[in-house]
């Protein structure tokens, strides 16, 4: 079973996002921490992926979420990635929306199986307007990591 709690890590988790005026700028701060560190991706590698996903169709489902994601080559896992944005992204959602929330999502080239699972069950989450409101709730970094932690373990 697909556990969102084995792909996502605690330093993966931005409690106040700052950008607010594209979706590329908001994509460069989500995916920050595959810049540095264990990862060091390429930045602009990327950002092309996640953008060219974009360009087939805006990943802003609507209700204040989005949830980006795509396929780096070298990458040998999963990765999720949790941002918030108090004041709202204007993301082009399908309901015309701020995006509030973001689960940013990479995996690895050949990971279709996981990949898929893993976007079905974020997406299963994110359905539970308790769930999102506690996200929107959460005082710190902490309580999103144990909120999403809860949530994954009872879905």
């Amino acid at each position: 079973m697909m556990r969102i709690r084995d792909i996502i890590k605690k330093e993966c988790i931005i409690e106040d996002l700052i950008s607010t005026d594209s979706k590329r700028e908001i994509l460069v701060e989500l995916s920050s921490f595959l810049f540095k560190g264990q990862y060091s991706f390429n930045e602009e590698t990327v950002i092309a992926t996640l953008m060219n996903r974009e360009n087939l169709g805006s990943t802003g489902i609507g209700d204040g979420i989005a949830i980006p994601h795509g396929k780096l080559e070298g990458l040998d896992q999963l990765l999720l990635l949790f941002g918030r944005s108090r004041r709202g992204v204007d993301f082009h959602a399908m309901d015309g929306k701020p995006v509030h929330l973001f689960f940013l999502l990479v995996a690895p080239e050949n990971s279709e199986g996981r990949h898929l699972r893993a976007l079905a069950k974020i997406s299963r989450m994110l359905k539970d307007a308790a769930f999102r409101k506690k996200l929107l709730d959460a005082r710190s970094k902490d309580e999103l990591f144990e909120v999403i932690a809860e949530k994954d373990k009872s879905d």
